[in-house]
């Protein structure tokens, strides 16, 4: 499985390059001036699991591997950018890049920070760069329609069904929705990824607020916000965060980060929530693998069957597939060893067949 990643689109200072500095931990521009950032940053990022840390004080292993995901800092578009504006076809090329988008909302109020308009409104924001987005991927359709028109008045049957295909999706790009709002076969899916569409692409949605809006009521910027993305995609999720109080987190050593939460507040990170969110809009799991040398997290598909898994930790696992030694990770936890499981029954056999589940821990068994 090739590594996926998660693109940082938004305004210009809306926060994108202060919250992938605070991601990532590494110090990138985050000037405050429109387009600081031009060829895309990208960090890989721990994606936090408290089970992977459960697993480690119980096996004691001499090293711990966790699950990773890559974003990429992408800089500023502006209105225009499907026409150039702003050096827009780069950045738009940068998004068709990617794998998914966290789409960044200014929800603050800072007159030391520029922004795009004159007022701070999340869902006109919003609408800007969806509105780019659509425009991109409509010149898109409208170059592979004019190709398959004639093919189809040919008599060409497939050249025909792409071309009702690509209808279809052009009509739901004219009435402002995304196309991942259209209902797809997987088949129709498969297609329409060949092109490159950035609305088909998974999507969720950080609101990057002030520090004083945290732990409180939401203001109102952000009710706004996630009442126009419930009405249209009731699936997505909302993140509110504040980017530069992540920032200032993240260089915290690991003992005091927890400490600085509590008293702000907070239950947990709002990157940490973010860093999840993203690897399941990504459409990954994990599975873990447990010895005295490490205990380890393994990204995996969501439906991945157990051979594929076992190519994650060796390709040789993957041909050589004999089965799977199975138990997942409450049941070995209550057992506390899997010395106990084995002794207990409690350890499953699986075979080609079988599919991964969120949290199983494996051992695989190979002819290689």
């Amino acid at each position: 499985m090739s590594k996926l990643s998660i693109g940082i689109v938004g305004l210009p200072n809306v926060g994108k390059s202060t919250l992938f500095r605070a991601l990532t931990a590494v110090a990138v521009p985050a000037e405050n001036y429109p387009f600081c950032t031009i060829d895309p940053n990208v960090g890989v990022v721990e994606v936090p699991d408290p089970r992977l840390d459960e697993l480690a004080r119980l096996v004691r292993p001499r090293k711990v591997t966790p699950a990773v995901v890559e974003f990429v800092d992408i800089a500023g578009l502006v209105e225009g950018a499907s026409r150039g504006e702003g050096l827009g076809n780069r950045f738009l090329q940068h998004i068709r890049e990617v794998d998914a988008i966290a789409h960044v909302v200014r929800c603050f109020e800072d007159e030391s920070v520029a922004r795009v308009g004159e007022t701070t409104h999340p869902v006109h924001d919003l609408e800007v760069i969806e509105t780019e987005l659509a425009l991109a991927d409509l010149e898109a359709l409208g170059r592979r329609m004019e190709k398959l028109e004639k093919k189809a008045r040919s008599g060409e049957k497939e050249a025909a069904e792409e071309l009702e295909l690509l209808r279809r999706v052009e009509a739901r790009l004219a009435d402002g929705e995304p196309v991942r709002r259209e209902p797809l076969t997987r088949d129709e899916r498969a297609t329409l990824r060949g092109y490159g569409l950035l609305t088909l692409k998974p999507t969720l949605f950080v609101a990057n607020v002030g520090e004083e809006d945290l732990g409180g009521e939401e203001p109102e910027p952000v009710r706004q916000l996630r009442e126009h993305v419930e009405t249209r995609e009731p699936d997505a999720d909302v993140i509110v965060l504040c980017a530069r109080l992540e920032a200032e987190i993240a260089q915290l050593p690991d003992g005091e980060r927890d400490e600085y939460l509590e008293a702000l507040g907070l239950a947990a990170s709002g990157l940490d929530r973010l860093i999840r969110a993203g690897y399941e809009l990504l459409g990954l799991q994990t599975f873990f693998t447990v010895g005295e040398k490490e205990v380890r997290a393994w990204t995996v598909r969501s439906g991945a069957r157990a051979p594929e898994a076992a190519g994650r930790v060796h390709s040789d696992f993957e041909r050589g597939f004999i089965r799977a030694e199975t138990i997942d990770f409450g049941t070995f936890v209550e057992a506390g060893s899997m010395k106990t499981a084995r002794d207990r029954g409690l350890v499953r056999s699986e075979g080609k067949e079988y599919t991964v589940r969120d949290g199983d821990i494996i051992l695989f068994r190979a002819n290689v």
